[in-house]
């Protein structure tokens, strides 16, 4: 049995579809399908010793020190070797944004911002540098896509 055939002898899913079709439209759907499929993406934390598979959606951020990174999620920190631009490679399409020399941060985790800080949903500030400013804000309040 094909998804299709599915949907529609599901009468219950076959109603919440078209109740969200009606409401959000085609678009709305488009954004839910990524929504979900970048929510599932992993990212791995490799060291020469362990390693660890770490859902995108849980990081808040990564900090460098020389070529350390420490990347902060809601399960804990996590370290890694490499360069931030190596990892912002990864991380761009999800969201993420280099604030300063030494910090890429989650904007979906983004509470708020407050002159020379980012207030992050669970408390940490982190600094932003002048250079990265105004793309942080322009993308944080959607104005740039």
């Amino acid at each position: 049995m094909n998804w299709m055939k599915e949907v529609e002898s599901n009468q219950k899913l076959n109603k919440e579809i078209q109740f969200f079709y009606n409401t959000y439209g085609i678009s709305g759907l488009k954004q839910a399908i990524k929504l979900y499929t970048d929510m599932q993406q992993k990212y791995i934390c490799k060291t020469k010793t362990s390693m660890a598979v770490i859902y995108i959606k849980d990081i808040y951020y990564l900090k460098i020190q020389k070529h350390n990174i420490s990347v902060y999620t809601a399960q804990g920190v996590y370290r890694k070797y490499g360069t931030l631009n190596g990892e912002l490679k990864t991380l761009a399409p999800y969201g993420f944004m280099k604030c300063s020399q030494s910090f890429v941060v989650s904007l979906s985790k983004v509470k708020s911002i407050n002159h020379n800080d980012i207030i992050l949903t669970n408390g940490s500030r982190i600094p932003v540098s002048r250079n990265y400013i105004q793309s942080i804000i322009l993308k944080f309040y959607g104005k740039e896509n």
